[in-house]
């Protein structure tokens, strides 16, 4: 089938609702910076910290995040497969029903509906229906997979049935709950046990929804965007093999100290170490690919956007590992350094591929240029500095909360009271909202130079319809 045949209507509007729903996470996630800093921020009930915390983290990963990948995950599929979507009116419907789950899921967190489990706070009803996207997306791509004119599987497309089959086990075993009302249910688990599935799926849904769709947009876009072959198609597929082989079984780090037995901990920090390896095989094979031409780290802002997103991946991949250690876990653990960690990546390795690979679908959907590479090197910069300012003043505040907490007088009592540590928090988390700014800033030149990318490609087409007619 000729290219030009293939439908990317539904590529289209998954991009533009995560788009949507980015933006209102990322304001949201300002305005709870400052809540950190100044109580006077809080405007009661339903725009509080509690409120709209959950609701900042639930809009980027499921808004900005899954719907960016919805979207992108079918434009590899229809490309890898070299055939359009075989249930394409399905797609459509998995991209309406994608927006309404979205208000409804915000819309019923604003008003207090939580099962107060991280990451997985959606009250049943939500989870059936999330439950039912996750299908009809998962038979839409499978569908094309097993129909595909290209006999050849590129790793992209691995990653993809990793993602699908993983996140679709993870979600349902820890949203196993007992409903007492239509409002209200209660774990299924009880006590520890609630606690390691919790994190079983905690930290999975990180990896089978921000390492492994990444992945797959990586090893697609970073030799589309530079014109450079991939280093080793070997080594992607070891270090495909090797992550997924390992990756379920490292959630009981975040259990370090508590009352899981000793053994579960130790083995899931043994797992959590070794994960260095097929991350850093990934790392290596980017960086292998490029070193064929550094020289378009200045010619081509696509490279420097997919080379600092690996790189981040990479620092990330050592840094979370270390962090589960017994030693370091128990200086940082429950401190600002988990948020600092954590936004590394989201703000880093997370946003700055999808938003590369953005950069490479829009002007090819549209049949035109990007609308400005300075604009993109603009947007570039800015995320770079606000996501370093971000992680680092999140790093100082961890250290210096986790040393301030061990502190003892020579008679065993604690040095300083938990507001004295408290208090020393609020320059740094003022560094933050100042980083968050920055980050903002940075991803509204993004926003603006797709819309424009949009608008010059309709025009382009519509000169061509007139001069046709």
């Amino acid at each position: 089938m000729n290219e030009y045949s293939y439908d990317y209507r539904t590529v289209q509007g998954f991009i533009l609702s995560a788009i949507f729903w980015g933006v209102i996470g990322l304001v949201i996630g300002l305005l709870i910076s400052v809540q950190m800093w100044n109580a006077d921020f809080n405007f009661g009930e339903y725009f509080s910290y509690g409120r709209l915390r959950t609701i900042h983290t639930n809009v980027l990963a499921y808004g900005l995040g899954i719907g960016a990948e919805f979207g992108v995950f079918y434009y590899l599929t229809i490309r890898l497969t070299k055939r359009n979507l075989v249930l394409g009116k399905l797609a459509r419907f998995h991209l309406w029903l994608f927006n309404v789950g979205m208000v409804l899921a915000t819309f019923t967190l604003f008003i207090g509906m939580n099962q107060s489990l991280e990451y997985a706070e959606f009250e049943w009803p939500i989870d059936i229906a999330i439950v039912i996207l996750w299908v009809i997306f998962t038979i839409v791509i499978l569908t094309n997979i097993f129909k595909r004119k290209e006999e050849h599987m590129y790793v992209s497309l691995w990653y993809i049935i990793a993602t699908l089959i993983a996140v679709a086990i993870l979600y349902i075993v820890n949203n196993l709950h007992i409903p007492a009302t239509l409002t209200k249910s209660y774990h299924l688990f009880a006590g520890t046990n609630s606690a390691n599935v919790e994190w079983w799926y905690g930290h999975n849904a990180v990896g089978f929804l921000f390492t492994t769709p990444i992945l797959a947009m990586f090893y697609y876009f970073l030799p589309k965007a530079t014109g450079l072959p991939l280093y080793s198609h070997r080594l992607s597929i070891i270090s495909f093999w090797s992550l997924i082989f390992a990756y379920l079984w490292t959630g009981a780090h975040h259990l370090v100290y508590t009352p899981l037995p000793d053994w579960i901990q130790t083995l899931g920090i043994v797992f959590t170490l070794f994960l260095i390896a097929p991350s850093w095989g990934s790392v290596i094979n980017g960086y292998f690919t490029v070193d064929a031409d550094w020289g378009k780290m200045r010619t081509n802002y696509l490279t420097k956007f997919f080379v600092l997103g690996i790189t981040f991946y990479g620092l990330q991949t050592i840094q979370g590992p270390s962090q589960g250690i017994r030693v370091i876990s128990s200086l940082i653990h429950y401190t600002d350094w988990v948020p600092g960690h954590v936004h590394m990546g989201t703000m880093g390795w997370v946003t700055m591929i999808i938003c590369a690979s953005v950069y490479v679908i829009i002007p090819h959907i549209y049949n035109t240029k990007i609308f400005s590479e300075k604009v993109a090197n603009i947007h570039f910069w800015l995320v770079l500095v606000g996501q370093l300012m971000f992680s680092i003043t999140m790093w100082v505040t961890g250290i210096q909360q986790g040393a301030m907490w061990k502190m003892t007088n020579a008679d065993g009592s604690l040095k300083y009271t938990f507001m004295e540590t408290l208090v020393g928090n609020y320059p740094y988390w003022q560094m933050r909202t100042v980083a968050g700014v920055i980050f903002v800033v940075g991803m509204l030149f993004f926003v603006y130079n797709v819309f424009m990318t949009i608008r010059q490609g309709q025009a382009k087409a519509s000169l061509a319809d007139v001069k046709a007619a």
